[in-house]
């Protein structure tokens, strides 16, 4: 990558996009580029003119070119209020949950009550914090968790791996994606099939809400009883698509919602669950991850052993 500062500007940079990020959104260009800057400061640089693509303005979603020039204004994080780095407990924390990695991605356990990424009043996500303790070196992520659920989150470390990953994600079956949930009530014996569109509605205070609708995307889970245990249902939950809170509004669509769920469960339950059995969190953990790199010659099979606090609650259910 070549560099040259803006004699016009005392302080602003100017970057010549590389080749290997050909393709890449302004905003996620500019996120690699200012370490540790959330997401709210760098729209704000963009809409305010400060960034600059080939001299003109642009919107965060730009897709850049090759050779593209990218006029970079100063940034201080201190000024801006933020903090420069993440806590080193944390850092260590996620350091420590890493249970993948090879040249070209990294898979960690996301703990629940983590953010994959900042933003809305969240300083340092997954993604920031990686990017953190690693400088120099290059962090995408393929794709995202919910903040409550814990479980396999994907990083790539080359651009030429995200792009790869991001096609499966867009492929029937590109990707097999599995999770441990336990669900209220007793579910039949089998395999569930909940074909149900998703339609994300905004209720006032802009709070996100999934609910099934008929104009919604299509959607489709599949539940299986790995067994009961309290009265509850411990499953394994595949899905072949991957909309927002989709397994949790599909166990709420078909009168099981997911233990622990404030959103879409049941208080009653859940504070039985949390007051006689210690559960504090979502049940909900991305277990695995299938998929093949090179067009389908290097396999990968990922596992996220559920999350110490999930197995104690099963283990209390008997």
């Amino acid at each position: 990558m070549t560099q040259s500062a803006n004699s016009t500007n005392a302080g602003a940079r100017t970057v010549r996009v590389p080749e290997d990020r050909d393709g890449q959104r302004l905003d996620n260009f500019l996120l690699g580029q200012l370490k540790g800057a959330p997401r709210s400061l760098i729209y704000k640089l963009v809409r305010s003119g400060q960034v600059r693509v080939n001299g003109g303005r642009a919107k965060a979603e730009r897709k850049l070119e090759a050779g593209d020039e990218v006029r970079i204004p100063p940034v201080r994080l201190n000024e801006a209020g933020e903090k420069p780095a993440p806590p080193k407990g944390f850092m260590d924390a996620l350091d420590a949950a890493i249970v993948f990695e090879d040249a070209r991605l990294l898979a960690l356990n996301k703990p629940s009550g983590v953010a994959s990424h900042g933003g809305s009043g969240i300083s340092f996500g997954a993604i920031e914090t990686l990017r953190a303790s690693r400088p120099g070196h290059t962090l995408e992520l393929v794709h995202r968790l919910d903040r409550d659920t814990s479980g396999l989150l994907i990083v790539a470390k080359k651009r030429s791996a995200l792009t790869e990953m991001q096609a499966l994600m867009r492929e029937d079956g590109g990707i097999a994606k599995r999770y441990l949930a336990l669900v209220t009530g007793r579910m039949p014996e089998g395999v569930m099939s909940v074909d149900a569109p998703l339609h994300i509605g905004l209720r006032q205070g802009g709070e996100r809400h999934v609910q099934v609708h008929r104009e919604g995307k299509p959607s489709l889970s599949h539940f299986k009883t790995l067994e009961r245990r309290g009265g509850q249902s411990y499953c394994e939950v595949r899905i072949e698509t991957g909309r927002t809170h989709q397994i949790r509004v599909h166990a709420q669509h078909i009168g099981h919602p997911v233990a622990g769920d404030d959103k879409y469960g049941e208080a009653e339950v859940n504070k039985k669950l949390r007051d006689q059995f210690g559960l504090r969190r979502l049940f909900l953990h991305a277990s695995t991850l299938e998929f093949a790199l090179d067009g389908g010659r290097e396999p990968y099979s990922l596992n996220a052993p559920l999350a110490p606090e999930l197995v104690e609650v099963l283990d209390r259910l008997g």
